[in-house]
């Protein structure tokens, strides 16, 4: 009996290991580019206007109704000068990097239409289109840096709209 045992166990563990699945292995191998990448949104100054669109790149600084004796909207400031008036509001520019080394960045601006009437500044310096002057030279990341829109009309323009794009342009330092 013991025999006939050991014969039915030899059977049946050779019967298992020819029941076992088979198996096959591979390897994956992963490879990719990591892509740092810049981005600005305009955002409304606690002292300016509200923006439409504000926490976006495409965001509008809305003046109002403007002129020499005009009462100007909130955060809109009116200026008189000699043949010349200047309409100026604060705004926001946030830069924000991902997967970069870059400490700081460089912000200019140019506008999109030329403007033969009207002076266009950021802070003091003079914006025109076909040229992109440099607003900040090494500004922080992440954070609102306030900025300053003015526009310097003449007195002698025509009743008339305002009205322009400017290109922004933030490049990592």
């Amino acid at each position: 009996m013991n025999k006939r045992l050991f014969l039915v166990l030899v059977c049946v563990i050779a019967f298992c290991s020819l029941a076992q699945a088979q198996t096959a292995s591979g390897t994956l191998n992963v490879s990719g580019t990591i892509q740092g990448s810049i981005s600005l949104v305009f955002d409304s100054d606690g002292s300016g206007p509200a923006l439409t669109g504000t926490g976006t790149s495409t965001a509008t600084l809305p003046l109002g109704t403007v002129g020499v004796g005009v009462t100007p909207g909130s955060g809109v400031t009116i200026t008189p000068g000699t043949g010349n008036y200047t309409v100026s509001a604060p705004f926001d520019v946030k830069v924000a990097v991902t997967n970069s080394s870059s400490a700081n960045f460089k912000l200019t601006a140019g506008l999109q239409t030329a403007d033969a009437t009207n002076t266009w500044k950021i802070g003091s310096t003079t914006i025109t289109s076909g040229t992109t002057p440099t607003i900040i030279d090494t500004g922080t990341y992440g954070s609102d840096v306030s900025q300053t829109l003015s526009v310097q009309i003449p007195t002698s323009s025509t009743a008339t709209s305002i009205s322009n794009s400017i290109n922004f342009v933030a490049t990592a330092n």
